[in-house]
């Protein structure tokens, strides 16, 4: 069950979207951590959103897997600029074993803060990928 964890821990650590993306079931979806309110919703509004989110970060490391069936937890520390950021990812597999929910909790807030500011002008030139995740569920 957790193949296609293993995979994404490498690919986001790599920085290789293509092979993140091949772990991301069809209809998966992600929670944001920013807005309480906006839910991105299938591959291609995620490979926007997961390319931009980290893309903006270095150094990341995932520090520890928790959990072993098809709901597990990641912990992960980062840098975007000259801010560090944790991170618990709590992810969600379907039942072919691909990512199907993904909920991040990051810290602390004044780096939460520098990854908006960051994030946002380039999801500003994708509004329908803004406009689909602002739709109730």
């Amino acid at each position: 069950m957790s193949d296609a964890i293993a995979r994404f821990r490498a690919a986001t650590e790599a920085g290789d979207i293509d092979a993140l993306m091949e772990t991301i079931a069809p209809d998966a979806e992600l929670a944001s951590p920013l807005s309480g309110r906006l839910v991105f919703r299938g591959k291609a509004d995620l490979r926007v959103l997961l390319a931009a989110a980290y893309g903006s970060l270095t150094g990341l490391r995932w520090t520890e897997q928790i959990g072993d069936g098809a709901r597990q937890v990641l912990l992960a520390t980062a840098a975007i600029g000259p801010f560090r950021l944790t991170e618990a990812l709590v992810i969600g597999l379907d039942d072919h074993g691909r990512i199907r929910t993904l909920n991040p909790h990051l810290r602390p807030w004044l780096t939460l803060t520098y990854l908006a500011v960051r994030l946002v002008p380039g999801l500003f030139r994708h509004p329908g990928v803004l406009r689909r995740a602002a739709r109730a569920a």
